[in-house]
């Protein structure tokens, strides 16, 4: 049996299957690393992982089972120290019984290993709405994690949104937990065709980083299941992931890596997860809660997880051998059913790495994610101005995100190289640092265009202050001060965010145009300059709401909501997370959710509606060809008093480009759960009876073609 098919037959579907390659990479021995079969029978490749780990089981020491059970070495492995080839974590395996090493990796934007491609960040993949672009980010991703000698990448991150200030914003997909869900497991799919293990993160309610470590999260069951988890079923279920995360912090009063209700109950019981479950650094909290709530591998080093500990565990009865064994039995089938056995070790060798098709991949991602929020009078595209001031520093960096998304590039090419390049030598291009606004404002006022770049600072371990531009790079000083000051002395002011998440833009209204270029990766430069000048058309739509204020948000101004009091966050908004809260409060956003904008224009039409899908017509009716993203949201009818909907949910989307005048049909299917609630009476999915609204537009806000039908013989 192929290791795809074993897979597939570990997971249950053949969706989820590893497409491994047939044969070794340069540089890579064709050998298993398991030995001889009929020595060790557990290496025949013609047995399942189960049948497999049955017979390897048995062989272990007490000592060899409690060493599989948590990585070994916090500073990277084989070479140690901090070095270009150290890995995040290692397990060293059981060499005497032939299991093999594990090597993992940080990666939701790259390999965190020494060099590597430099990806947009995640959220600009989501900005993208495109599956496809998800498998390719997480097969580039993995193919570079694979040439860095690993087996593991953690990654993706499916944390939905709820806090616009989150300092991690920018590593997750955004607010709405459909989008998220298709995006993750699409990544996860991409990943795991290259022959690593996925590791989905952070299961299950990690959204801030003020007081993560010790935070608990008290969040109602219904918004657990419709918003929350959606993202990881999606990544179980559909991206057959072979890891989990557990990430930091408590969950209704049960810490995330010890918590069996969500470990076992829900991720094994309900959605079948076979695979194991690691944790984030130093989450675990004890031992024998950790063993018995779900948790099968500690990270970095053995805390909790270590001879001592767990020997004096099962002597006292707090943890049973079946459950150590159930925790190997775990983490080698997942091994097995990965053909990490099967093959030789990943050469950690950057001369291997092709790295061509990678920084392809950057630059499209970051061309298709990069969202057009305004264009009064036709600004953009560029009409090849003779001269044009690049302002703010943000012009000559490569922003991204800080802690473990952090990645070292091979090499970049910053928005002023780009532009430069694009505009060819007969234009004068200037740069203004922006530090002092009277000088930013006369390199304006000399130059045709003005593009201002205006940037803030996200990462791990902080959230930011608020959501100016000042509060999120302060060391930038008043940056919405110097947008107006640039805009007073040059109409034709174009300014670009460098954001890892919705900022507020009170100068928005002064100013011509204002591109969302999240944190936009190694290939900054030349996507950005290929945008602004129209060779193609910006694809991105905002995976999140721009407020027009900062009590607007979900959270508002409430400590008690974020960033929370006395180490305790409420989500006292339930299922009303993102553009939810701001359409059932009937708040005005700046920039919806959804919304982004084309150099040419669509008109949709002829809707149809049925109970099992919705059908629309898009047209292009610009002069020029374009990208269309034309999306489906439901409002469902409310069961009951005790259980309200949001007015609009997506639930679904479409990318499409279109030539001029052409028009194409978008059909999105409908299911019974895309119609379903979360019960709390019976804890279960259940569709109400009743009437369902439709709608389909181009934003959250912009749903011109509008329907209805009836459900459980309700009427409409």
């Amino acid at each position: 049996m192929s290791p795809a098919r074993r897979w597939a037959a570990a997971t249950g579907t053949l969706a989820a299957a590893f497409a491994l390659v047939s044969a070794p990479a340069t540089g890579e021995a064709a050998a298993s690393r398991c030995g001889d079969p009929a020595v060790r029978p557990w290496c025949r490749t013609t047995l399942t992982p189960d049948q497999r780990v049955a017979l390897l089981l048995p062989r272990l020491t007490e000592d060899e089972k409690i060493g599989l059970l948590a990585a070994d070495d916090p500073f990277g492995g084989p070479l140690g120290g901090f070095s270009e080839n150290a890995h995040a974590d290692t397990n060293n395996g059981i060499a005497r019984l032939g299991v093999p090493p594990l090597y993992m990796a940080d990666g939701p934007a790259g390999v965190r290993q020494g060099r590597a491609t430099a990806l947009p960040a995640p959220i600009t993949l989501a900005a993208g709405f495109d599956p496809g672009a998800a498998e390719r980010y997480g097969a580039a991703v993995g193919w570079e994690a694979r040439h860095r000698g690993n087996d593991v990448i953690f990654g993706p991150s499916v944390d939905v949104l709820r806090a616009p200030r989150n300092g991690r914003a920018f590593e997750g997909f955004g607010e709405d937990p459909y989008l998220s869900a298709g995006l993750g497991a699409s990544w996860i799919r991409g990943a795991q065709k290259q022959g690593v293990l996925a590791s989905v993160k952070h299961l299950a309610v990690y959204t801030q980083e003020t007081d993560r470590l010790a935070l608990e999260a008290r969040v109602d069951e219904r918004a657990l299941r419709e918003v929350y988890l959606v993202p990881f079923e999606a990544a179980v279920k559909k991206g057959g992931a072979a890891t989990v995360m557990c990430g930091f912090g408590k969950l209704n009063g049960r810490w995330a890596c010890q918590d069996g209700t969500m470990l076992n109950t829900i991720l094994r019981g309900e959605w079948g997860f076979t695979g194991f479950v690691a944790s984030d650094h130093t989450a675990a909290q004890d031992a024998a809660g950790a063993a018995a709530g779900g948790l099968d591998m500690e990270l970095p080093v053995g805390r909790r997880y270590n001879a001592w500990t767990l020997k004096n565990a099962l002597r006292q009865n707090q943890v049973g051998r079946a459950t150590l064994d159930g925790h190997v039995r775990n983490i080698l089938r997942t091994m097995f059913a990965g053909g990490v056995f099967d093959r030789p070790a990943y050469a950690n060798d950057l001369t291997l790495l092709s790295r061509a098709a990678s920084e392809t991949t950057a630059r499209r991602v970051q061309e298709a994610g990069t969202t057009l929020l305004r264009n009064r009078g036709g600004a953009l595209p560029l009409k090849a101005p003779k001269s044009i001031a690049l302002i703010g520093r943000g012009a000559v960096e490569n922003r991204s995100g800080y802690g473990s998304s952090k990645v070292e590039p091979f090499s970049s090419v910053a928005p002023r190289e780009g532009i430069a390049a694009r505009a060819g030598a007969g234009a004068r291009i200037t740069y203004d640092d922006g530090g002092n606004r009277g000088a930013a404002a006369d390199a304006a006022r000399k130059a045709e265009v003005a593009i201002v770049f205006a940037t803030d600072s996200q990462g791990e371990f902080f959230d930011k202050s608020c959501l100016t531009l000042r509060c999120g790079e302060p060391t930038r000083g008043d940056q919405d001060a110097l947008i107006s000051e640039v805009a007073r002395a040059n109409p034709n002011t174009i300014v670009v965010l460098e954001t890892g998440g919705p900022v507020l833009t009170p100068w928005a209204d002064q100013v011509k145009a204002v591109v969302q270029a999240w944190y936009p990766g190694q290939q900054a430069g030349t996507a950005l300059a290929r945008v602004l000048y129209g060779d193609v058309d910006p694809g991105g739509r905002l995976p999140v709401t721009f407020p027009a204020a900062e009590g607007d948000t979900p959270v508002g101004t409430d400590p008690a909501r974020f960033p929370g009091v006395n180490k305790t966050v409420t989500f006292a908004e339930g299922v009303f997370v993102g553009y939810r809260h701001y359409d059932a409060k009937n708040i005005a956003p700046r920039f919806p959710f959804g919304h982004g904008l084309s150099y040419t224009t669509f008109k949709y039409s002829d809707l149809s509606v049925r109970g099992d899908r919705v059908q629309v017509t898009v047209t292009n009716t610009g002069a020029r060809a374009g990208i269309a993203v034309p999306q489906l949201y439901l409002g469902l009818p409310a069961p009951n008093a005790n259980t309200p909907q949001p007015p609009r949910q997506l639930r679904g989307y479409e990318k499409v480009s279109l030539a001029p005048g052409q028009s194409t049909r978008v059909t999105f299917p409908l299911t019974a759960r895309s119609l379903s609630y979360w019960d709390t009476g019976t804890h279960a999915w259940k569709v109400a009876k009743g009437c369902y609204r439709v709608g389909v537009g181009a934003s959250s806000r912009d749903v011109p073609l509008t329907g209805a039908f009836a459900q459980g013989g309700g009427r409409c």
